[in-house]
């Protein structure tokens, strides 16, 4: 199939590892020049860029920052004069000194932080670049969420509410986005994913995930990743609003 990302430009946020590194390597296979977000990995993005080769530019991209998704915009401009598809992949999971027990007790600071970071971050990003979308009449918005906004996790609490905002926003952007051209915008929610950073998680979880799934396993990095090609390409025409899970079945 010609998924129609010959020449466009990608912007993947949180590509130096994990999801997001599938993410761009598939785009990159499908002859998409790929801007390749970290937060605090560089080495990690610089040594995807030189996997890829000239169609890969490495740029800091911080969540929490209110000017960096203005700046992270400008630099793919500059780089190649066009912003066609937007991965908002990047996460901030929250303080590592969130004490354990009732969500009421995570500190103010914590669970504000974690709300701003997920949802502003992803929407500030959004916003940068409509109108670039707009002023090509072509466009794709790929929000990356997790199964666990609609099915739930103790412990949890914030992070969902945090991706489960991410719906609500882009099935009405589709609407506005759809108005002004093939602009499309969807969710992706994966469950449980066997990627490269994560195999603590794995180890602790995979089996019971894997006796939920309908395959009867974990999907694997690339999987999901295939599921995110196809939805920020021009092969998808007309899958707009959705909100998609990618979880082998559970």
């Amino acid at each position: 199939m010609d998924m129609g990302l010959e020449g466009r430009t990608v912007i993947v946020t949180g590509a130096s590892g994990g999801l997001g590194r599938a993410i761009a390597r598939g785009f990159a296979a499908e002859g998409a020049s790929v801007v390749l977000t970290y937060s605090t990995s560089r080495a990690e993005a610089d040594k995807l860029a030189v996997e890829i080769g000239d169609r890969a530019l490495v740029s800091r991209y911080d969540m929490s920052e209110e000017q960096g998704a203005a700046a992270l915009v400008s630099a793919a401009l500059e780089w190649t004069g066009r912003v066609d598809v937007l991965v908002n992949n990047a996460v901030v999971w929250g303080s590592t000194a969130v004490p354990e027990g009732p969500f009421e007790r995570v500190p103010d600071d914590g669970w504000v932080a974690t709300l701003r970071a997920n949802v502003e971050g992803a929407v500030r990003l959004s916003r940068a670049v409509a109108p670039v979308m707009r002023a090509h009449r072509f466009g794709r918005l790929v929000h990356i969420s997790s199964t666990i906004a609609a099915d739930g996790m103790a412990g949890g609490e914030y992070y969902a509410a945090a991706k489960a905002a991410l719906h609500g926003f882009s099935r009405s952007a589709a609407r506005s986005l759809g108005a002004d051209g093939d602009i499309l915008s969807n969710v992706v929610l994966p469950g449980l994913t066997r990627t490269d950073t994560n195999a603590h998680i794995v180890e602790a979880a995979g089996a019971h995930y894997s006796a939920l799934a309908a395959v009867g396993r974990l999907l694997d990095a690339d999987e999901v990743a295939g599921a995110v090609v196809y939805l920020g390409s021009a092969a998808n025409t007309g899958i707009t609003g959705q909100a998609i899970t990618v979880n082998g079945g559970a």
